[in-house]
C-alpha cells in the first residue's frame, strides 16, 4: 500500500502548468499573478511632504531664526513651488511637492501664525517630514513578483502603476463529483435509506477558497453513466475530484471506467486513516483524477491534505507548513498515518496548540465543525505524547 509520504511525492509529480490570461484590474483578487509589477517611476515620484504645516531651509533654523513670513500656500496636487527668501516659508499641504530652495517641514502643531508670521515652538531637525523620491523603490525595481496570489495590498500596488489589466493565471476548472444511488439532493427530504448529498458541497468550498471554479456533478451506480459523464468532464476541467464509488464494492464502478478512458492509475489505497480507499491518476494530457472514499470525514481530509497542495504546486503559489503542539497524549496502534481531528488555539508564547477533538470515525460529518484541523500523526508509534509537535493541516479559523 502507498504511503502518505509517497502519495504526495506523486500528486505533486503530476502537477500540470496553467495558461495565462489578462483580467480587468477589479476582477484579479484572488487570481496568481503571472507577471512581475515593477515601478514605473521612482516611489515617491518627487520629494514627498508628509505633514501640514511650513516649509523651510533647516539652515535658517541653525542660525537662530525662529520667525519666518509666510510667502505662500501651496497644496497637493500643485506644481512645485520655489522658497524666494530663505529667511521665509511656505505653507505647505500633506502630499505637496516640497518647494525648491526648502528642506524642512514643520508641521502645525509645532508653528504659531500671526499676522502672516509663521513662528517655530518647537526643536527642528533637518529634512524632517519629508519623504525622499525613490525612498521606497526606484523606477525599473520589482515591486511584486509573479506567482503571487492577488490581494488588495496587490491591487493597490498594480493601479498605481498605472495596470488597469493584468496577467494571471487562468482559473482552475474542477469537477467535483459524487456517486451513489442512495444520495438525494439537499433540498430533498431523504427517506429512511437515503441521504443528502453534502461531501460535494463541502468539497467543493474548500476548493472554492483557492479560488477554483467548481462544477458540482452526481452519478448514479451505473456504469454506463458513470463512463461518460466522466469523458465529458475530462474533456472541459483541470481535474475531478469523485467522492465515492472508488473501494470494493460490487457498485464501485469507478476505477474501472476511469481505467477505460485512458486515466492511468498511479496508486489506490493509501496508508492512512482515514481516507484509506484513496485512487490517483493521470491521463496524458496532464488531467488528473481524485477519487476519494465517500466517507465524509474522508473526502474532507483527502481534499485538504493532497488536492489543494496540488492545486497550490500548479499554480507555482509557496505553501506553507503549519505545525502544532499536541496538548494531550493520543494512542493509535494500527501501522497507518493518523490524521487526528483537532481544535486550535495559541499558547500566550505563540505557538499553535492542537486539542483532539474525539469522533465518531470518518462518517461523522458534523465533528469536522467541532474541529479547525487534522494533526498529521506518522506512522510508528502506538501512543502519541502531549508536548509533542506534528504537522496540522488547518481548515477553520
Amino acid at each position: 500500500m502507498t504511503s502518505v509520504e509517497q502519495a504526495t511525492r506523486v500528486i505533486l509529480d503530476h502537477s500540470i502548468q496553467f495558461a495565462v490570461a489578462r483580467v480587468s484590474l477589479g476582477q484579479s483578487p484572488g487570481r496568481v499573478l503571472a507577471e512581475e509589477l515593477k515601478a514605473d517611476r521612482d516611489f515617491p515620484p518627487f520629494e514627498r511632504v508628509t505633514m501640514d504645516g511650513i516649509a523651510i531651509e533647516w539652515q535658517a533654523w541653525q542660525t537662530g531664526r525662529r520667525s519666518f513670513p509666510v510667502q505662500e500656500t501651496i497644496g497637493a496636487g500643485a506644481p512645485q513651488g520655489m522658497l524666494r527668501d530663505k529667511g521665509q516659508c511656505i505653507e505647505i499641504m500633506t502630499g505637496a511637492v516640497l518647494p525648491q530652495g526648502a528642506d524642512t517641514v514643520i508641521r502645525y502643531e509645532d508653528v504659531t501664525i500671526e499676522d502672516g508670521v509663521a513662528t517655530i515652538n518647537a526643536g527642528v531637525k533637518e529634512g524632517q517630514n519629508v519623504h525622499h523620491q525613490g525612498e521606497d523603490r526606484k523606477a525599473g525595481s520589482v515591486i511584486v513578483p509573479a506567482g503571487e496570489r492577488i490581494n488588495a495590498a496587490i491591487v493597490g500596488v498594480a493601479a498605481t502603476v498605472g495596470k488597469s489589466a493584468l496577467q494571471v493565471l487562468e482559473q482552475p476548472r474542477i469537477a467535483v463529483i459524487s456517486t451513489g444511488d442512495e444520495l438525494v439532493p439537499i433540498d430533498t427530504a431523504p427517506l429512511p435509506h437515503q441521504i443528502r448529498r453534502s461531501n460535494v458541497h463541502a468539497v467543493a468550498a474548500l476548493l472554492e477558497e483557492q479560488h477554483v471554479a467548481c462544477t458540482i456533478v452526481h452519478l448514479g451506480d451505473n456504469q454506463q453513466e458513470i463512463e461518460t459523464s466522466l469523458a465529458d468532464l475530462l474533456a472541459t476541467h483541470h481535474a475531478l475530484v469523485l467522492s465515492g464509488g472508488v473501494s470494493k464494492g460490487k457498485f464501485d464502478y469507478v476505477p474501472a471506467a476511469l481505467e477505460a478512458l485512458g486515466v492511468k492509475k498511479h496508486f489506490h489505497g493509501v496508508a492512512q486513516r482515514p481516507g484509506k480507499p484513496f485512487w490517483f491518476g493521470t491521463r496524458q494530457d496532464g488531467k488528473a483524477v481524485f477519487a476519494l472514499p465517500g466517507n465524509p470525514v474522508s473526502s474532507f481530509v483527502g481534499t485538504l491534505r493532497y488536492v489543494v497542495p496540488w492545486l497550490q504546486t500548479s499554480m507555482g503559489l509557496k505553501s506553507t507548513r503549519n505545525f502544532a503542539v499536541l496538548t494531550a497524549p493520543f494512542s493509535f496502534g494500527k501501522p497507518l498515518t493518523y490524521f487526528l481531528q483537532v481544535a486550535l488555539t495559541m499558547s500566550p508564547e505563540g505557538s499553535l496548540l492542537a486539542t483532539p477533538v474525539p469522533g465518531r470515525g470518518s462518517g461523522d460529518h458534523a465533528n469536522l465543525v467541532d474541529a479547525d484541523g487534522f494533526l498529521e500523526l506518522p506512522v510508528g508509534k502506538d501512543v502519541y505524547a502531549a508536548g509533542e509537535v506534528y504537522p496540522v493541516w488547518r481548515y477553520g479559523g
